[in-house]
């Protein structure tokens, strides 16, 4: 078997950090206070979001600090789509507060809300200072000791080395990041993952398929990338239909949130495809639920980039669970992109237009795409009209190609 290595990307030097300690398990959430407290915190910023806050998911985390004598002071106002004010409201909590250190609990946004107020607090400037973009500063300082702990299987954000957060005068969704960015220590608990309605469960399972997908494609992927990627993907496979049909399956919880890690990790330190491309650009302009929009998107964008990557699509298929004995390598490729159709299917995942996106901004939604950073990781080449024909694919507008 051939390693599928696209070869004509290894001459540039890779690299792979793991800024992050991961600590898991059942119940694990009762150990934060001390663990945060061996980080050196006294005071800590506790990010999140008011629904998060109102039922109560926070409890545990503020028990357990209490416990171990940290002080809390709350911000609560996390909002979808995180956007620099925000950002900036929260950095003002922290220093009016004089804290020193963060914690995260919740989906992507508070986390990646978390990361952002760490960058402003280490550099004392506007997070849109550090936007990962051409010409842009890189991140100088480490961020002030941050704990994540997500309540949600799906982004990753916990272990990655980026925070998405969106510029709502350009309406544009913009990445800041490296391994200065990155949380000190997660702690995954599947007991916190228990209370997440089957629609979040579904949308956040599929983003998490979705970065390990992109991720062992892309361009700069890498054998320790491949690694945590493919195993990400069978977890995914294995647990997230279990997780939507029974939400206190613990086991599967625990798979999935075990997933989404995985699949963090494979982010590596660069950024993934077409998919992300064009979900981090449409959510700029209309306030779409991230998971939800990558879900849709997963499909059409397998089925354009299947043929930059053949062997690859096929490993995929394997690992999702697809018995492709006797299957041509591109026989293998297609039944990936078929099983990620039915997958969301069997989900429920509302198509673009139920999430409420006209297929009359096509065309401003290609320019976008194009213009992302992340279009470059993409195992396929790609142009304005590929990203129209995919955009096509996802309102139905032009006929299948498998």
């Amino acid at each position: 078997m051939s390693l599928h290595m696209k070869v004509e990307h290894m001459h540039t030097l890779q690299e792979f950090e793991m800024p992050t300690a991961i600590k898991h398990g059942i119940g694990a959430i009762q150990y934060v206070g001390e663990e945060v407290k061996q980080l050196g915190v006294s005071k800590v910023l506790l990010v999140t979001d008011p629904g998060i806050y109102e039922a109560g998911v926070t409890k545990s985390v503020e028990d357990s600090l209490t416990n171990a004598g940290v002080e809390i002071v709350l911000f609560n106002k996390v909002e979808p789509n995180p956007p620099v004010r925000s950002v900036a409201e929260g950095s003002k909590v922290y220093q009016e507060n004089g804290c020193n250190g963060l914690i995260a609990v919740g989906g992507g946004s508070s986390m990646d809300t978390a990361k952002a107020i760490g960058v402003e607090v280490a550099h004392d400037a506007s997070v849109l200072e550090y936007e990962a973009a051409e010409g842009k500063k890189p991140l100088s300082n480490r961020i002030p000791p941050l704990t994540t702990i997500p309540t949600t299987a799906g982004t990753g954000s916990e272990v990655t080395q980026w925070a998405v957060i969106t510029d709502e005068e350009r309406e544009y969704k913009f990445n800041t990041g490296g391994p200065l960015i990155a949380a000190h220590l997660t702690i995954i608990d599947p007991e916190l993952h228990v209370s997440m309605p089957p629609h979040i469960t579904a949308m956040t399972g599929v983003d998490a398929l979705a970065h390990a997908i992109e991720c062992y494609t892309m361009h700069y992927a890498q054998p320790v990338t491949d690694a945590v990627a493919l195993l990400a993907i069978e977890y995914v496979a294995t647990y997230i239909r279990r997780a939507y049909a029974d939400g206190g399956d613990i086991e599967a919880r625990y798979g999935m949130a075990q997933a989404a890690m995985l699949a963090g990790l494979s982010y590596g330190s660069e950024s993934a495809g077409a998919a992300h491309a064009m979900s981090q650009t449409l959510g700029g302009i209309i306030p779409v639920a991230h998971g939800q929009c990558v879900a849709t998107m997963m499909g059409p964008v397998m089925e354009y980039n299947w043929k930059g990557h053949p062997a690859k699509f096929a490993r995929i298929a394997e690992a999702l669970g697809v018995n492709i004995a006797g299957m041509s390598t591109e026989e293998a490729a297609k039944a990936a992109v078929e099983e990620v159709y039915q997958l969301v299917e069997d989900l429920d995942v509302p198509n673009l237009e139920e999430q409420g996106v006209s297929p009359d901004l096509i065309d401003r939604l290609a320019k976008e795409a194009m213009n992302d950073p992340q279009t470059v990781g993409n195992p396929r080449d790609l142009t304005v009209k590929d990203y129209e024909w995919i955009y096509k694919r996802c309102f139905n507008l032009v006929p299948k190609t498998i």
